[in-house]
């Protein structure tokens, strides 16, 4: 979808999110949309598992009619969850993801709600997203943790056919994952999944659409150090970016 207008903000002085409170991803997450909104986004999307799972809902029921109700913040849980029923024949599904994701329980609670016969297991992998952020994703080191904590999930449950990477982190260590679990087991990545998710949304939400301006061009923000944030950025994208530092009120 390169027509439309992107606005990127990255909260990176204040991640990881996976280890914190409720409150605190809430309150981190809420002041992202507002300085979204008032870069003049009238949709947002919470690119991030962790805030989606612990900030969406709250959000979008008691914040959204606040500030504009003809504006709309979405998340990456619920286009995941729609897929997975198409995809695992074992009806066993295994989520890997942040402390914090794991915890919230969003995914069996979502993906129960549409899909009751599947079992769902979750494995917290606190030292996935570091690995990345430190540009450690391809070393011998990351090896161990990425094997410690697939093992720990499917003895958990043997019957697992197929894993959701529940963080956007994750992709970037996929050869490692691949390496370490079974043929058999099915690997559902988040960014084509999200991606083909919104295109469809835009098509039945039409006046919505009208509101996107197109015209190609994306802008990227950091409330931390824009050289450390154009190190990481070219690791997920393979080129150089133009990034602004940009502030928001930290109350935590």
């Amino acid at each position: 979808m390169p027509q439309y207008d992107y606005i990127y903000l990255g909260d990176n002085a204040r991640t990881p999110y996976g280890t914190r409170s409720f409150d605190v991803v809430y309150e981190f997450t809420k002041q992202s949309t507002e300085k979204l909104f008032s870069l003049g986004c009238p949709l947002v999307i919470l690119a991030c598992n962790t805030a989606s799972a612990k900030a969406l809902k709250t959000i979008q029921t008691n914040d959204l009619p606040l500030w504009n109700p003809d504006r709309r913040v979405l998340g990456v849980i619920r286009p995941t969850v729609e897929k997975v029923g198409n995809i695992t024949k074992s009806k066993h599904v295994g989520i890997v993801g942040t402390p914090g994701t794991i915890q919230s329980q969003s995914y069996p609670i979502e993906i129960n709600k549409l899909y009751p016969d599947i079992h769902v297991t979750g494995q917290a992998c606190p030292m996935w997203v570091p690995l990345v952020e430190n540009g450690e994703y391809a070393s011998d080191g990351a090896d161990y943790f990425v094997q410690k904590y697939l093992n720990e999930l499917l003895e958990k449950d043997t019957e697992i056919d197929t894993i959701i990477l529940g963080c956007t982190h994750y992709p970037l260590l996929i050869n490692k994952i691949k390496k370490y679990l079974p043929d058999h087991i099915q690997i559902i990545a988040q960014g084509n999944i999200v991606a083909e998710s919104l295109q469809s949304y835009l098509q039945r939400h039409d006046t919505l659409e009208r509101l996107l301006t197109k015209n190609g061009t994306c802008l990227f923000y950091t409330t931390e150090s824009p050289e450390k944030f154009r190190h990481s950025a070219s690791i997920f994208l393979h080129q150089e970016v133009t990034v602004e530092h940009t502030q928001l009120t930290i109350k935590a």
